[in-house]
């Protein structure tokens, strides 16, 4: 999967509003991409309903959940450490259980419940409506396991509850799976083939986060891009389907048009975007309607073309750069971040090269920045070598941040003298007399409190900036509030 989420926010214990007759308590960590978070509120909404509370004290847990991710070794690392914490706990309160959940229950399912004993229950992506099921195997003293991966199942009638939540943003899940087998990349076997929710119920979903306040809302999916609702079923057997199905499905265009219209007040984000699916009527899509934002994170891996069919990426270099003309041409202005990895088996300082300077042509807002890892599983993994040392994975890691914080610089002085909207999300980690929140173009901006609120939309003038921060003046309300 693509990233979304900074990997320094990791771990993150999640807590809602409790219900009186729950009697249990649960504590519920997630670790990894956007989706793991937004699958952990699916969770404590399941959980609510068999009497468990959240808690962030893990020592009276009666159940304990991590949310896991396999994407990268650090994360697995992270996870396995975290364990190992429970786990001491549990000696002291025996009765607490011990669960997985997500991409390396998958993965790991046999190793965490056999070999090392230190989980009671392993619980895949698409197997946590099992969850009372599994809890009570377990209470009757049986390891549990359901990692079964599903052709159907989306959630779409769960309403998942808000974990730690500002109130003013929330996620919606709007696909499942991924059918894009890139070398580097376990999802597709962690999470399993591609299908998507019934629109009705995302617009239902994003209608009823309006009506308790929310101001945006971003939608959710491995390849975002790749959403087609037909009816039901996976993505690959969209052929097989009926003529009035495929004249009546819905593509992602389509979709972010009917959220756009439900709720023209609310900010529509989304990702994440895979470049050889992200098709026109998509940027033409953002370009017609106000509220849904500019910007795209749209992960190239590299800027090599070898590399790229290596990755079994099904773009080419050139392919990248027509797409971000039509971005750049149809929405002046779009803030643009990537995903890259250094690093890849056979990777060449050619090859390197050729990426520094896919960067310079596009002038990236922001990225996310990795040395290959090797994924046990993947086709990587099975049929490459991982040749490249890692002092030279380092060095070329270090080049591509270094020309990325110059970009940066170069994208966040663009809004130097220019009056921006902010959607004020919290208070600002460095003082406690400024908001900070992100304008459209999903940079951060922080300017001082004076009157407004979180969930407001001001209009600020920037007067100054760093590489990842806009710092300005609230001039006034904008016109969205």
């Amino acid at each position: 999967m693509e990233k979304t989420i900074d990997e320094k926010k990791q771990g993150n214990s999640l807590v809602m509003e409790p219900k009186a007759e729950n009697s249990r308590k649960l504590f519920i960590e997630s670790y990894g991409c956007a989706m793991n978070f937004s699958d952990s509120e699916i969770v404590a909404s399941i959980l609510s309903k068999e009497g468990f509370n959240t808690t962030q004290n893990l020592e009276e847990a009666d159940l304990v959940l991590v949310n896991t991710c396999s994407i990268r070794e650090k994360a697995e690392q992270t996870v396995r450490k975290r364990l190992e914490k429970y786990n001491a706990v549990k000696r002291i309160n025996p009765g607490m259980k011990v669960g997985v959940l997500g991409c390396m229950a998958e993965r790991l399912k046999s190793k965490f419940l056999d070999e090392e004993k230190i989980v009671d229950l392993v619980v895949g992506p698409d197997a946590y409506k099992d969850l009372p099921n599994l809890i009570n195997e377990v209470e009757a003293g049986r390891d549990a396991i359901n990692v079964i991966l599903s052709k159907e199942e989306t959630y779409g009638d769960i309403s998942p509850v808000r974990l730690q939540t500002n109130g003013v943003s929330a996620f919606v899940s709007i696909t499942r799976g991924c059918d894009n087998m890139c070398t580097f990349c376990v999802v597709p076997f962690t999470r399993g083939r591609e299908r998507s929710r019934d629109p009705q119920s995302i617009v239902e979903e994003v209608n009823d986060l309006a009506a308790k306040g929310y101001k945006e809302i971003t939608l959710l999916g491995q390849n975002v891009d790749s959403y087609l609702w037909y009816g039901g079923g996976l993505k690959k057997d969209f052929k097989n389907a009926t003529e009035i199905q495929k004249a009546t499905a819905t593509n992602f265009a389509g979709l972010l048009k009917l959220v756009a219209e439900a709720q023209p007040k609310m900010r529509i984000r989304f990702s994440t975007s895979n470049p050889q699916d992200m098709t026109l009527d998509v940027i033409e899509a953002m370009a017609e309607y106000r509220n849904i934002c500019n910007y795209i994170h749209l992960p190239v891996q590299s800027g090599s073309d070898r590399i790229l069919k290596k990755m079994n990426r099904l773009h080419t270099r050139e392919e990248y750069f027509t797409l971000i003309d039509s971005i750049k041409r149809m929405i002046p202005g779009c803030g643009i971040s990537h995903d890259l990895i250094t690093g890849f088996p056979t990777e060449t300082e050619e090859d390197h090269q050729d990426t520094l300077s896919l960067m310079e042509y596009v002038q990236y807002d922001f990225g996310y920045m990795f040395a290959y890892s090797e994924r046990p599983g993947t086709m990587a993994e099975r049929k490459f070598e991982d040749d490249v040392p890692h002092e030279v994975k380092k060095r070329r890691l270090q080049e591509i941040v270094d020309l990325q914080q110059k970009h940066s610089k170069l994208r966040t002085e663009r809004f130097l003298g220019q009056t921006v909207e902010v959607l004020i999300e919290k208070e600002s980690k460095k003082s406690s007399a400024h908001w900070s929140g992100r304008n459209s173009q999903n940079t951060v901006v922080v300017f001082e409190k004076e009157n407004y609120k979180v969930g407001d939309f001001v209009n600020v003038k920037i007067n100054d900036c760093t590489s990842a921060t806009l710092i300005g003046e609230p001039v006034g309300y904008s016109d969205n509030n």
